[in-house]
């Protein structure tokens, strides 16, 4: 019992989704071959969670994403809103381009790193990764498992995609970016000083802020600067450059692969941890430890798709099916994305595309994009609505960065209506 009261409340969520889903099938409550089908689903997500998580953690260690972090902190120049547009536009082309799982995975170590490099809190760049992994995933078919679904669907090639959803990934992107200045980068919440105010350097994430280099000056504590502006860091030098080569080429192969040579997810990822893997245990083989498994990624996953898939066998297609509607006009698309919002919070977005997308007639194509604006724009409240959002929590909870579930919430339900909404506007004008 002591042992089940230290664990934290998303392990509970974890081994309470398996034993759930387990007992579903032992019961007969879920049929075997579906039992059969979600376990052959859920296989390669499994894999490439658990790669891509190593590959992140030894890659952290290497300080690859300290250098990365470093040079975009000098790009901006100084400047707040020049910083704020980097990252925003950072953050969206690396999920447009390439995924949002890899953009939680790569690009939270780089945000958390850089607020470090910048002195300030680091919940408005963990905030900014989050928010966009999710909102600016509606572009192509790469940016997010969903996409690909829905494209074969309604038969669009990835221009053809593009040339639909160009309108409601802009209007998405707008909406996170005002959001994210509004509750999370203005003057007072990024932890920048207000007038006569408290330095980042003492205030919250102080313990990330305490890595800014040296020759910045002053002011890299925040003590003789505009409350607008930041004294750019020096360049990062690694400790090991063999290690940080090693690491930068197996990151670079990953993405490459994954990209160029359209190489499945979970194959890129445990190929690039390989490498890293044998790196370490060259050159640090202290690093090479059993913690840098997800454990709690790897039960939650699993549970996760069998309760679904036990829900979905005894009433929640119906249920679907009827809340959805069949209607192809602006209510219908509405009402798609609002029930695929909805219980991809409840649940997990990509199950919910699953089985959302079998309740929408099949002539249907503006409801059922619509249904994939409402599952990627929208689980922004619950942490374990996307898998990018589990991913972005555990890199935050390796970096020890406190993220207010409260704040997570309350702000995320704000911007999920607004980018649903503003996106759904934006496919039903383009249409």
């Amino acid at each position: 019992m002591f042992g089940l009261r230290r664990l934290h409340v998303l392990d509970r969520v974890a081994i309470g989704l398996l034993a759930t889903g387990l007992v579903c099938v032992a019961t007969g409550l879920l049929p075997t071959g579906s039992a059969a089908d979600a376990t052959t689903r859920v296989a390669p997500l499994v894999a490439f969670l658990g790669t891509v998580i190593v590959l992140a953690e030894l890659t952290t260690r290497a300080e690859v994403f300290d250098v990365v972090a470093a040079r975009i902190a000098r790009a901006g120049r100084g400047r707040y809103p020049l910083l704020f547009a980097l990252c925003v536009a950072f953050a969206s082309v690396t999920t447009i381009a390439l995924n949002l799982d890899t953009t939680a995975v790569l690009l939270t170590p780089v945000m958390l790193a850089m607020a470090a490099r910048v002195g300030i809190a680091p919940l408005p760049l963990a905030m900014t990764t989050v928010w966009l992994a999710n909102t600016a995933s509606l572009l192509l078919p790469v940016s997010n498992l969903t996409n690909l679904l829905a494209a074969d669907r309604v038969a669009l090639s990835p221009l053809g995609l593009a040339g639909r959803m160009w309108a409601p990934q802009l209007a998405a992107i707008a909406v996170t970016a005002a959001c994210l200045w509004g509750f999370h980068w203005r003057r007072g919440r990024r932890g920048a000083p207000e007038p006569g105010g408290t330095a980042p350097g003492t205030g919250p994430g102080a313990a990330l802020a305490a890595d800014v280099r040296p020759g910045a000056g002053p002011d890299a504590r925040g003590a003789d600067r505009s409350p607008d502006r930041y004294a750019p860091p020096g360049p990062h030098r690694p400790a090991d450059p063999v290690l940080f080569r090693a690491c930068a080429l197996a990151c670079g192969g990953f993405l490459l692969a994954i990209l160029v040579a359209d190489v499945e997810l979970w194959l890129a990822s445990a190929t690039a941890a390989a490498v890293v893997v044998a790196a370490f245990a060259v050159r640090d083989r202290t690093a090479l430890r059993l913690s840098l498994i997800p454990w709690r990624l790897l039960v939650m996953v699993p549970g996760m798709f069998l309760v679904v898939e036990t829900v979905n066998a005894n009433g929640l297609h119906a249920l679907l099916a009827s809340a959805i509607g069949d209607d192809d006009g602006l209510v219908g698309m509405f009402r798609a994305a609002a029930v695929g919002a909805g219980l991809s919070n409840a649940l997990n977005n990509l199950p919910v595309y699953l089985a959302g997308e079998a309740a929408v007639p099949l002539a249907d194509h503006d409801q059922l994009l619509a249904l994939l604006v409402g599952t990627n724009a929208g689980p922004l409240i619950t942490p374990w609505a996307s898998l990018a959002t589990l991913l972005w929590y555990e890199r935050c909870h390796a970096y020890g960065v406190r993220v207010p579930l409260g704040r997570l919430m309350g702000t995320g339900a704000v911007l999920s209506v607004a980018a649903v909404t503003a996106s759904v506007g934006a496919l039903a004008l383009t249409r």
